[in-house]
């Protein structure tokens, strides 16, 4: 079981995303007012808190939402799940589709660390079933 930290949206893609605490998920979309929301397979995008930390321990200042992360949940090690895996927080239901991401043009992360976790450590998830996910909530891998 993991707890979710940080529930992040932005309005515009290529942008830092900012914490809201609470997020409507919405079946085969996303999540209402996200940017990154619609009929795809990366609807939401997943980071370990712990992947987090440890690259904030090399000297990164980052905020939550700085790697474009929808969700920042604690105890859940994302990318050793496999792809399929199915997701639930609350009556949401979210199905893992990608682990990963190629990274076409470095982000601001990666010009001042020389390194970004997304590309290797975020994972993404289309909306099986909607409803709404907030900080503190706890989320059960299936």
């Amino acid at each position: 079981m993991g707890k979710v930290l940080a529930v992040c949206i932005s309005p515009q893609r290529g942008t830092v995303k900012k914490n809201v605490g609470r997020a409507e998920f919405v079946a085969d979309h996303g999540i209402k007012g996200d940017a990154h929301a619609g009929k795809w397979h990366r609807q939401v995008s997943l980071l370990s808190h712990q992947k987090i930390e440890e690259f904030r321990k090399k000297g990164a200042e980052v905020r939550d939402g700085a790697f474009g992360e929808n969700l920042v949940v604690e105890n859940i090690d994302f990318p050793r799940l496999p792809v399929g895996t199915v997701l639930t927080c609350g009556t949401v239901i979210l199905e893992m589709t990608q682990i990963g991401k190629e990274c076409h043009s470095h982000c601001a992360i990666f010009q001042v660390m020389g390194d970004c976790i997304m590309p290797r450590e975020g994972v993404f998830a289309r909306v099986i079933r909607g409803g709404f996910i907030s900080v503190g909530d706890e989320m059960y891998v299936q």
